[in-house]
């Protein structure tokens, strides 16, 4: 395999591809490439159409790159490569996590003062992996245990809001908008 540089207007886009990138996670990837580099290079079949990387075509765009580095599976047939575009991503999310280690490779980074958000997690997987809330984040610290309260929290569209709305819900607190 041979890894060539092709430019960004060049690449297609596969029309049916069935992942999604919303802005956050196209900037996420775009901060990965600044911090790391472009070390994931595009996989394209043999008409320059895109079989994996959409999302990190989104990020170069993103960044002003006007090339970026491509690997071209010319081997697949039709059959392969549509396949191929769901299982890159799908066999990703299959995999899991040693929290233990992941937890102790994420204390390691804050102390060199890496920032830990160029590893994409959000606060709810940071929550879940070292089982602590920001203080200005914890509204449980005045409800804990106790019955028939209502914890009423206001809520906009901010994604750190919507982050505690989405950890508390995963708690079993009952979260309602309110009208």
């Amino acid at each position: 395999m041979k890894i060539k540089n092709i430019k960004t207007s060049d690449l297609i886009p596969y029309a049916n591809n069935s992942r999604t990138h919303d802005d956050a996670q196209v900037a996420q990837i775009a901060a990965s490439i600044k911090e790391f580099g472009f070390t994931n290079p595009l996989l394209i079949d043999s008409d320059n159409g895109i079989i994996a990387g959409h999302g990190r075509l989104l990020a170069a765009v993103k960044l002003g790159m006007d090339e970026v580095p491509t690997i071209e599976l010319s081997n697949l047939t039709k059959a392969q490569k549509k396949a191929y575009v769901i299982a890159d991503n799908k066999l990703a999310l299959n995999a899991g996590w040693d929290f233990d280690m992941l937890r102790i490779e994420i204390e390691d980074l804050k102390e060199m003062d890496f920032d830990i958000d160029l590893l994409g997690f959000d606060d709810s997987e940071l929550i879940d992996i070292d089982g602590d809330i920001p203080e200005e984040q914890d509204p449980r610290d005045s409800v804990e245990d106790k019955e028939g309260f209502a914890l009423i929290i206001e809520f906009n569209a901010e994604h750190d809001q919507m982050e505690v709305f989405n950890e508390m819900t995963r708690r079993g607190y009952e979260c309602k908008p309110i009208s």
